[in-house]
């Protein structure tokens, strides 16, 4: 399986899944005006990386904005990690967020409410960091 990588944009995110050592990172802005047009891809790659996973897992969330159909779409792949878990494979969710951004720490809570898959939240710095 190849790396799927995508140049992040000022309405996408920057995304980096490693199959070969188990590393998945989204980061950024996701308000696509295209949702099916970004999404497809990675979607069908998680899914099929899914299939055939590597022992250990994780994936990073270091999301600055999403919309709701992006949302649903991230709602997705948390689901695959889910199944994973299932089928005993060591699966992990990282979840950045600005220490001072409370929706986007909310919103990681949701999502780890939805899934039996080990959280971990992380927030950081906005003060001379560049997302």
């Amino acid at each position: 399986m190849e790396i799927l990588e995508k140049i992040a944009t000022p309405n996408t995110p920057y995304v980096n899944f490693n199959p070969n050592i188990g590393r998945m990172l989204i980061k950024g802005r996701a308000i696509p005006e295209n949702i099916e047009e970004f999404w497809s891809p990675i979607v069908k790659w998680f899914y099929a990386y899914s299939c055939a996973p590597v022992r250990k897992t994780r994936i990073i969330f270091h999301m600055e904005y999403f919309n709701n159909a992006s949302s649903k779409q991230i709602l997705f792949l948390l689901h695959k990690m889910n199944e994973m878990v299932e089928n005993g494979y060591d699966v992990s969710i990282e979840w950045r967020y600005a220490e001072d951004d409370d929706e986007m720490k909310e919103a990681g809570f949701d999502f780890s409410c939805v899934v039996n898959v080990p959280f971990v939240f992380n927030a950081f710095r906005t003060e001379g960091v560049d997302l």
